[in-house]
């Protein structure tokens, strides 16, 4: 089997030993032109508040942490069926400004919650509206988009499920986010970031968590059908996810749908993912009962984050995979799609350079907030860097797009380390990879291994849209840009 470029996976040592619906008009945003639905009736309203919270990250009987939510709870789920209109409100309750990031969601791109490019910087006690169509189903999450490194690495994220009532019947389902924290022996936090990390592979955490606990035990019946959906809302690690007993198939990426793949069948029987990056597992348990684990398989020590115990037995035992509809999206037209290249690289004394956009640019003089960007340029794209430290100008586009028309992406990896890279406000097409290692599925975030080109296809949607590595000390170290689509 193909490693994927990477150092062979504990998994593979053991197997070998053993558009947005129905919207019309356009109206303009601070940015550009983006599509507004007209009239927006929400059919959900709630509010999202940051803020601080205890729990004990180390364990019963040890020191709670300090760490960060919205409503006071860890990872707050939301569902709502597809086709919902949400009116959310994010509050900040944070002693810093902040935003609301729908990672994965196709929306109007003044509500992508990026700080100065898309929306102002919300200051401590402050509030902005997001409009947002559900119209895509699947497993997405939310986050803050300032300060990512110090917000979303002490556990600022939600997820977001959106239900479709087309989706087979499982016997059950679990939401598992899977997530690291640098704390001290007293719970309080270590260091979020070190240059060491940030010009690396990223400042890893020790204490490994799935939905706040170090694993979870869960029941579902002999021969039964289970979802998992995995989210990995880390700053950092990237993950080998594999397991051991049953059958389990791969049934979307992203939250997109694609035809089920058996996780044995992948190269070293793993899928490996990014942080930000969510899968959608169908597992079915055996039949003869006894458990099924499933965990990261990326270092010799295996990190086996949920055990699944069978329970009974299923009432209505199936064969095969049970496959989600396909996805509804945007469907490039390769043959006429235009063709841009970019590639991901250690940044130069080229790259740290004042780039202004032209005068009469609307945000030629604009400021990003010094909370939303990093001291230190490490990254780049395409010889260029997101600025930091003192320069704060935004820098002009990576690229000018037009709405509507059809892109074919390559993403060059030149450094050591792998990157995953999300695109916003777009679900990509994941064509081809040169070391021949990803089936051709829909994404948002794609990672792109050392030595590796990866190309990408999408239909553009207007508005200014944040690209970056989604290892957030890389992002934050000059690892982004955006596309302008016009």
């Amino acid at each position: 089997m193909k490693n994927g470029g990477a150092s062979l996976s504990r998994r593979a040592l053991l197997g070998a030993g053993a558009a947005l619906g129905g919207l019309a008009l356009l109206g303009p945003t601070r940015t550009g032109q983006a599509r507004i639905p007209t009239p927006f009736v929400p059919t959900r309203s709630l509010t999202l508040r940051a803020g601080e919270m205890e729990l004990k990250l180390l364990g019963p009987g040890k020191p709670a942490s300090r760490i960060l939510a919205y409503d006071g709870t860890p990872f707050r789920t939301l569902r709502l069926p597809r086709g919902s209109r949400l009116e959310a409100t994010f509050e900040n309750g944070l002693d810093e400004g902040s935003t609301l990031h729908f990672h994965g969601i196709r929306m109007p791109n003044e509500y992508d919650g990026v700080p100065t490019l898309t929306q102002p910087l919300v200051q401590p006690g402050g509030r902005f509206v997001h409009l947002l169509p559900l119209d895509d189903p699947g497993t997405f999450f939310f986050h803050p988009h300032c300060d990512e490194t110090g917000q979303a690495g002490k556990g600022l994220a939600g997820v977001l499920i959106v239900e479709d009532p087309r989706d087979p019947a499982f016997d059950a389902e679990h939401v598992l986010c899977l997530k690291d924290w640098r704390l001290a022996d007293d719970g309080s936090f270590l260091p979020l970031t070190e240059p060491d990390g940030a010009s690396k592979a990223g400042t890893f955490g020790a204490t490994r968590t799935v939905n706040g606990a170090a694993s979870v035990e869960l029941a579902a019946p002999a021969g039964g059908d289970v979802r998992l959906r995995i989210l990995n809302v880390d700053a950092t690690r990237i993950m080998d996810i594999g397991h051991e007993g049953g059958e389990a198939w791969l049934i979307a990426v992203d939250g997109h749908a694609l035809k089920p793949v058996r996780l044995d069948d992948l190269p070293d029987g793993i899928w490996r993912m990014g942080p930000a990056q969510r899968i959608d597992l169908h597992l079915r348990m055996p039949r003869d009962g006894g458990s099924v684990m499933v965990g990261d398989y990326r270092s010799s020590d295996i990190y086996p984050f949920a055990t699944i115990t069978a329970q009974g037995r299923s009432a209505r035992p199936r064969k095969g995979p049970l496959a989600l509809p396909p996805p509804d999206l945007p469907r490039p037209e390769l043959k006429k799609a235009e063709r841009f290249s970019f590639t991901l690289q250690q940044a130069t004394d080229a790259a740290v350079k004042d780039i202004g956009l032209p005068p009469d640019d609307p945000l030629a003089k604009a400021l990003l907030d010094s909370l939303c960007v990093g001291s230190t340029t490490y990254w780049g794209i395409n010889r260029e860097s997101w600025p930091t430290g003192e320069r704060r100008n935004v820098p002009p586009p990576l690229a000018r797009m037009e709405t509507g028309r059809s892109y074919r992406i390559e993403i060059k990896n030149e450094t050591r380390f792998p990157h995953p890279v999300h695109l916003h406000g777009h679900a990509f097409e994941v064509l081809t990879s040169s070391l021949g290692r990803l089936p051709r599925h829909f994404a948002d975030t794609v990672l792109v291994q050392p030595g590796e080109a990866v190309e990408v296809a999408f239909v553009a949607a207007p508005g200014d849209w944040v690209f970056h590595c989604h290892i957030l000390e890389h992002m934050e170290t000059g690892m982004m840009g955006y596309f302008r689509v016009v």
